[in-house]
């Protein structure tokens, strides 16, 4: 551009940022748009660079800020019709590494982001699904698809640690795949809480609705953190009434089910109750044998063996996340010191997770489900009846002893009517080779296994 250009769009700058920190507040205005500076104009496309410190910069103002950016410079007369916010290409030196380090703290502490920011191994396929939480990902999927959904609110709720903040970072990311354009917001409710009292307190409340009400995705975690907090509830319950009257899509996640909510205001609850609400259940021994399949598959070595994988399915049984969490424990270490992982290595590094995991299951419980589940009268469990419609669920029962109970061999087969300890090895023998080649067989005992772990 000549200087004539280049002066002229300085002036015009000038009074478009005054502008911008009228409108969106200080604290706002310094944070993204104070930083960025001219950059190319071309005359034919009426198009102006806006340059930025770093790609996330870029993102942010482009996705929140554009808009009003086209706006005002359009009403300035300038001669600007687009802009593009892009990263400056010499971003370097000193002053622009303050600025790099200072959007990174930005960043961490306004806890937005944008869709492409999310981690990639937080999308859909990165979610391993089963019968626990296939409706949740099924209604998550749509609300990220291209079509508008017919829902809004989606409201997910699930213990902790069982997939919840996974789909939402799987939501904006599939969202922002088709619509990278539109702006995307994700916060912890305890986030928004924080935001909200703080531009109250710097007299920025202005700054803050606009933010909110320019996603058009808002995805809000753990709502639960707002009980007893009016004010908030209050900003809360207007944000997701304009959003709705705008078409834009809204998910909230929560430990419990909208109407198990305490100390949530009645309107909040209504308008999450009338969306559609999906909850995550736990995950079942197929899905946390499933789940630890999927992470084996990318871990590299040291190899892991299956009789770990049916261990850690097994004893680790909380919640999602601290399955994982055992998995990468057992695998790093394993890297670390180039130790082979087996079973015993395995017991021995995650012992306190399995301690706070067990819940004692006894063979009496056993024996009971056993026979409930053949349909035999319990004490057949310990007769002397060598009939197969008795002699093949007393076996069953005998292997989960062996698998699911830490008694021993002689032990189990004293509670069975006194049997030695070579009739309880040659039972879990035969029902493990049952389910290798008998698929019905195979299906009970995994029926017996859901039943009692759960």
């Amino acid at each position: 551009m000549d200087m004539q250009d280049a002066s002229g769009l300085e002036s015009a700058w000038t009074a478009i940022r005054t502008g911008l920190r009228r409108d969106l507040g200080a604290r706002l205005f310094d944070q993204w748009l104070k930083p960025a500076r001219l950059g190319d104009y071309c005359p034919e496309s009426q198009t102006l660079d806006l340059f930025v410190a770093t790609d996330f910069s870029a993102n942010f103002v482009s996705g929140q800020f554009g808009d009003r950016l086209r706006m005002a410079w359009r009403s300035a007369g300038a001669g600007v019709r687009e802009v593009r916010v892009r990263r400056a290409p010499d971003a370097t030196g000193p002053r622009l590494l303050e600025v790099v380090q200072a959007e990174q703290v930005a960043a961490v502490t306004v806890e937005t982001r944008i869709a492409s920011n999310f981690l990639p191994r937080h999308g859909f396929v990165d979610f391993v699904v089963g019968e626990t939480n296939r409706l949740a990902f099924s209604v998550a999927q749509a609300m990220a698809g291209e079509a508008q959904p017919r829902f809004t609110p989606l409201f997910i709720h699930g213990a902790t640690g069982q997939g919840k903040t996974h789909l939402l970072h799987a939501i904006a990311a599939a969202f922002s795949a088709h619509s990278p354009s539109e702006p995307v917001l994700y916060m912890s409710a305890e986030r928004f809480m924080v935001e909200f009292v703080n531009a109250m307190r710097a007299n920025e409340t202005m700054a803050f609705k606009a933010r909110l009400r320019a996603a058009r995705l808002l995805l809000i975690d753990d709502i639960q953190f707002i009980a007893g907090k009016g004010s908030t509830q209050e900003e809360f319950l207007h944000t997701i009434n304009d959003l709705i009257d705008t078409g834009a899509r809204i998910v909230v996640t929560a430990d419990r089910a909208p109407q198990l909510l305490e100390s949530i205001d009645a309107r909040i609850l209504s308008r999450l109750a009338g969306g559609l609400v999906a909850d995550i259940r736990p995950a079942d021994l197929d899905l946390r044998l499933a789940i630890l399949e999927s992470k084996r598959a990318v871990a590299g070595d040291p190899p892991v063996p299956d009789a770990v994988i049916d261990f850690l399915a097994r004893s680790i049984r909380s919640n999602v996340r601290e399955l994982e969490g055992a998995f990468n424990k057992l695998v790093a270490y394993g890297q670390l010191t180039g130790r082979s992982i087996d079973l015993d290595f395995a017991q021995q590094m995650l012992a306190d997770a399995v301690r706070a995991n067990a819940r004692r299951i006894t063979v009496d419980e056993i024996q009971k489900a056993c026979a409930a589940h053949f349909k035999i009268d319990p004490s057949e469990m310990r007769s002397k009846r060598r009939a197969r419609a008795v002699a093949r669920p007393r076996q069953v029962a005998m292997y989960l002893a062996k698998k699911m109970t830490p008694r021993s061999l002689p032990e189990i087969g004293r509670i069975f009517g006194g049997r030695d300890h070579s009739t309880v090895i040659h039972a879990v023998k035969t029902i493990e080779a049952l389910r290798e080649s008998n698929p019905d067989m195979d299906a009970d005992v995994r029926a017996l296994l859901r039943q009692l772990e759960g």
